[in-house]
């Protein structure tokens, strides 16, 4: 393999490089050397404190040396080395000294260096030969198998006979769409774009070769039995693990805050669904299931009550259950105490932890995630959905299906696999699988001091916000909010979350963790030792609403704000009524800290001078004119936050989700419907009272079906009505402010816009 030495950079720590000594010039020689014999480059820095400042901010680095003699104190050196060691546990140190001196050299600075450079013992080739020596093994190290095999391969530049049909990107060449495409992407991004056809790259649907590698190397490093890489979402992983435990007419354990693939998967697996309801706060936020949820009498209940499952079913035991571990909003369960309970109650446990592929790789999370390792008597099989993709580093679409094995029932691989099958594609995407690989990679060498990285830099956004929200509100003044601890235990006494230092709001559960003596978080009967907030996920709160879910004089809704920052180059993750959700990942830098604030900040100055609308949204004063012309933007909030009080929006909603409504029929037997066509389209209105939904209704927000296919709109779902016609009218009255809602179609009547949807023919 050729490889690039001048992407693996040098750094050379020391303080004689620009000085007319011995040493000095050494160094330049070899630095020349370096550069025109081997392409690399030297990184000079000249102190401790220049050299830390580059550790923290460069992965590329392919060797490190540093000279002993820098610094007077050698505990100064001890300690750089230690960091270095620290963050990479495999980049080579070169201690650069002289043969007197290495008697001195303390153990802590002989335990972490991998050799040394006789500063004038050996001539200038010599060393530069041996420095790229330790860059060669060092960028084949950080090559997992998987990827160096893609690599080498396509470095090889064979003529292919073989699909894709662009033939390494070739094909593309022949247009100008494709010229323009291909000098996009650039030619390694084609030539890896590869077909199963090649054997050196093994198979993904059996497993075999350097592809089973990879998956096992996952398997070991997310502490499964089992990995399997699924490259078309982890709406599929959900579909597979489905599939593949639950036959028709099984009972499954669902939380109703779950993703529309579980939805779907009940269709297809034509299972009985009984539902886990989680609670909900005065600003509309998702929280958890309560706890006694998971014993076996409540499970029993619900199985009692359903009117679909037969009489001589209801002793059955549940096939599957299925809870969204963490939640949209941050939201993260004791997965050890949910175990602890649901052992003896269900036949599978399945987490989807699409957004939460990270927490394996920090202490914060310990207890908290699927795969976590305890030592249970008895278990069962454990399945675990994440979406690699989110927020860890791989390719959009690749996802991870990771098994653990359960203590008296294994998982047949092979049996499994049949289910993989019928989800995988035979052309699989190589880069995609690469990606997983290297995401693998990345978490296993140093996952943890990434995730600590990333969670410091979200605690201290986090107090950001919460100083200049106490200045403004000290000058009778506003700002935005965040949804998270005000105040918790540091040194035996309540302290404000501000004032506590980052490393122990980093490494402490207690800062974090839910409970009913310190209801900031606004849930009822919170349990002890139950619940989490992640660190990473940033909820940002409008004025307007407070946690109990009282409405304010003024107000402004997030959609307006949401908006705002689009037009400053900023998009949020997920917008609610009163506030809006922000991912804090490994790939964000402090730069968006200081972008975020300042629009914020532009935000709240366009409103405190109600600056007209036709400067902040010109679009859509141009498209609605009647509506927005004139308007300013504080008045324009007003409006909007006055409808939702006038017309009780968010209770409404949270009564839409108070009750699960009455089935009338499984999913599964109102989708046969839909296949068959004997489903009619029905306005929402007091037509569609009594009626059965064909399909799922999900609103966004908040993203949870308010109705699933074979549920009956009655008086005990009346709720349900009453948000969707209010939600109704407020689009038409706000024009521009539509939002998703799945399973709900518009027509023009009047014009007005009319919410339709899918109902059982009758």
């Amino acid at each position: 393999m050729n490889t690039n030495y001048k992407e693996w950079p040098v750094l050379l720590i020391s303080d004689e490089i620009n000085k007319n000594t011995d040493v000095g010039f050494r160094i330049r020689k070899i630095s020349k050397i370096l550069e025109n014999d081997y392409d690399n480059i030297i990184i000079p820095s000249v102190s401790i404190n220049d050299a830390k400042e580059i550790i923290f901010s460069r992965a590329d680095i392919g060797t490190v040396i540093v000279d002993f003699d820098i610094s007077d104190n050698k505990s100064h050196v001890a300690e750089l080395l230690a960091l270095i060691r620290n963050r990479n546990k495999t980049l080579p140190i070169l201690l650069m000294t002289d043969k007197e001196q290495t008697e001195n050299i303390p153990t802590k600075v002989l335990e972490v260096i991998n050799g040394y450079i006789w500063e004038l013992a050996d001539t200038a080739d010599f060393l530069a030969g041996r420095i790229i020596r330790y860059v060669d093994d060092y960028i084949k190290s950080v090559q997992p198998p998987f990827f160096a095999t893609l690599a080498k391969y396509v470095k090889e530049y064979k003529y292919a006979w073989h699909t894709p049909g662009h033939m390494g990107g070739n094909g593309f060449l022949k247009s100008p769409a494709g010229v323009n495409m291909f000098n996009f992407y650039g030619e390694t991004v084609f030539r890896a774009d590869l077909s199963i056809s090649v054997p050196e790259l093994g198979s993904l649907l059996d497993h075999e070769g350097v592809v089973g590698e990879a998956e096992k190397y996952s398997a070991k490093v997310f502490n499964a039995d089992f990995t399997f890489y699924v490259l078309n979402g982890t709406s599929n992983v959900n579909q597979i693990i489905w599939r593949s435990q639950l036959i028709d007419n099984q009972i499954a354990f669902v939380d109703r805050n779950c993703h529309k693939s579980l939805n779907y998967a009940m269709v297809n697996t034509r299972a009985f669904p009984v539902y886990m309801i989680p609670r909900r706060n005065g600003l509309g936020i998702i929280g958890p299931v309560k706890l006694k949820e998971f014993e076996e009498q409540f499970i029993k209940r619900q199985i009692d009550v359903n009117p679909l499952i037969p009489k001589d079913r209801k002793g059955d035991k549940v096939k599957m259950s299925a809870l969204t571990n963490s939640t949209y909003d941050g939201i993260i369960y004791n997965v050890k105490r949910i175990k602890e309970i649901l052992k003896h109650n269900v036949e599978n446990l399945h987490f989807d932890e699409a957004w939460y592929a990270y927490a394996k790789f920090h202490p914060i999370y310990k207890d908290h995630y699927g795969m976590n390792k305890d030592e249970l008597e008895k278990h069962p099989p454990i399945f675990v959905s994440q979406s690699t993709h989110k927020l860890l580093t791989a390719f959009s679409q690749s996802s991870m299906l990771h098994i653990k094995n359960g203590t008296h029932r294994k998982i047949d691989h092979s049996l499994f696999n049949e289910t993989y099958m019928m989800y995988g594609s035979t052309s699989p995407q190589y880069s995609m699988i690469a990606s997983l690989e290297i995401a693998t990679k990345m978490m296993d060498d140093n996952g943890e001091v990434l995730m600590n990285d990333n969670i410091l830099d979200a605690i201290q956004l986090r107090k950001k916000v919460v100083e200049i929200q106490k200045e403004k509100h000290a000058e009778n003044d506003w700002f935005f909010g965040m949804w998270q601890p005000v105040k918790a235990s540091y040194n035996g006494k309540l302290t404000n979350f501000e004032e506590i230092p980052d490393e122990y709001i980093a490494s402490h559960q207690d800062v974090w963790t839910l409970s009913a003596d310190n209801n900031w978080h606004g849930f009822a009967d919170m349990e002890e030792r139950y619940i989490m907030l992640d660190p990473i996920k940033l909820t940002f709160t409008m004025p307007g609403i407070n946690i109990d879910g009282k409405t304010e004089e003024e107000g402004i809704p997030a959609s307006v704000v949401a908006n705002f920052l689009i037009n400053h180059g900023i998009v949020v993750e997920k917008t609610d009524y009163y506030s809006f959700l922000m991912l804090h990942s490994i790939g964000t830098t402090r730069g968006k800290h200081g972008a975020l604030l300042a629009a914020l900040f532009k935000f709240k100055e366009a409103y405190d001078k109600n600056i007209l609308l036709s400067e902040i949204f010109p679009e859509s004063v141009a498209q609605y004119p009647e509506k927005y012309s004139g308007k300013g933007l504080k008045d324009h909030c007003d409006d909007i936050h006055n409808y939702f009080k006038e017309h009780d929006l968010i209770n409404k909603m949270q009564a839409a989700y108070e009750n699960i409504p009455e089935q009338s029929m499984k999913p599964s037997d109102a989708y046969r419907h839909v296949v068959e066509n004997k489903v009619e389209r029905v306005e929402v209105s007091e037509r569609i009272m009594g009626r059965t939904m064909a399909i799922m209704l999900v609103p966004y927000p908040p993203g949870i079906p308010i109705m699933m296919g074979g549920e009956v709109l009655n008086e005990k779902s009346r709720h349900v009505l009453d948000y969707l016609v209010t939600r109704q009218n407020f689009e038409n009255e706000f024009p521009g402010y539509e939002s998703d809602i799945h399973g709900i179609e518009r027509k023009e009547k009047s014009g007005k816009a009319v919410f339709t949807t899918l109902c059982i023919r009758e």
